[in-house]
């Protein structure tokens, strides 16, 4: 699933493309908002907020998610679309650019009024211009025997990590991603190093990755054979979800708080 450096990067491309742009066309694909024609509408903003992307026009906002294989992608009026056509969800049109969601999780129309009813429940982004540390941290304690791995990726606690950033991001603090994170001694240490690496990720890409999909690989840092599992609620049964949810870490520089290495 893309992560919230994927989502911000593509928001800076709708951004290039749509903002200060007016809609010549607007064809949503889909059944609940397929009456609808944004022409005429002057897009205002483009801007994202975790793993959600918004596009902004003076009343409204098409809200998208890509979950497992959404994307955006924009093309010159009439130029061949490089994915097939019968994934396109959405197409916003300008003068001489299309923008096309392909496959997308989510999408739907919003009020302006109504946006924050998406992230209201969510915690801080980590690639927002307030970006909160302090309450990141505060809601990651909230529940202290709860494995780290699993808090890095609830959204509700900080937006924009996904399963790939949070294999990376404590090998890079030496954690195991199953210890309890009230137990974890330097805490906001570790929130610190989630908003560097999501903002490295996101600013100076492409990101290298160190250990997540590198099971049996050599450790770059001791030379110790990496490892996969998977952590708390994954389904055993299901190979996709061993797939997306499994954790990556290394058996030396991390050890298991179960005494599992």
């Amino acid at each position: 699933m893309p992560e919230g450096d994927t989502v911000f990067r593509t928001a800076e491309r709708l951004r290039a493309a749509l903002a200060g742009k007016t809609l010549t066309r607007s064809d949503f694909r889909v059944p609940r908002f397929a009456t609808v024609d944004l022409s005429g509408e002057p897009v205002t903003e483009v801007g994202s907020y975790g793993k959600h992307l918004f596009i902004r026009t003076e009343k409204f906002s098409i809200h998208s998610h890509l979950k497992m294989e959404g994307a955006w992608r924009v093309f010159h009026c009439g130029q061949r679309w490089t994915k097939p056509r019968v994934t396109a969800r959405v197409v916003l049109a300008t003068d001489e650019l299309e923008a096309v969601g392909f496959s997308l999780g989510t999408l739907e129309l919003l009020r302006r009024a109504d946006e924050h009813t998406v992230t209201d429940h969510l915690g801080p982004d980590l690639l927002g211009p307030n970006w909160d540390a302090e309450e990141a941290l505060r809601r990651i304690e909230r529940y202290p025997r709860r494995p780290i791995g699993l808090a890095l990726l609830d959204q509700r606690v900080l937006a924009g990590i996904g399963n790939i950033y949070r294999s990376e991001i404590c090998f890079l603090r030496r954690v195991h991603p199953a210890t309890p994170a009230g137990t974890i001694p330097d805490l906001p240490a570790l929130v610190d190093e989630s908003h560097r690496v999501l903002h490295k990720a996101a600013h100076d890409p492409p990101w290298r990755a160190l250990v997540y999909g590198r099971a049996r690989r050599p450790c770059p840092r001791c030379g110790t054979a990496l490892r996969s599992a998977l952590l708390g609620e994954d389904d055993p049964g299901d190979s996709v979800t061993r797939h997306e949810r499994g954790i990556y870490f290394c058996p030396r520089c991390q050890p298991d708080p179960n005494g599992n290495n």
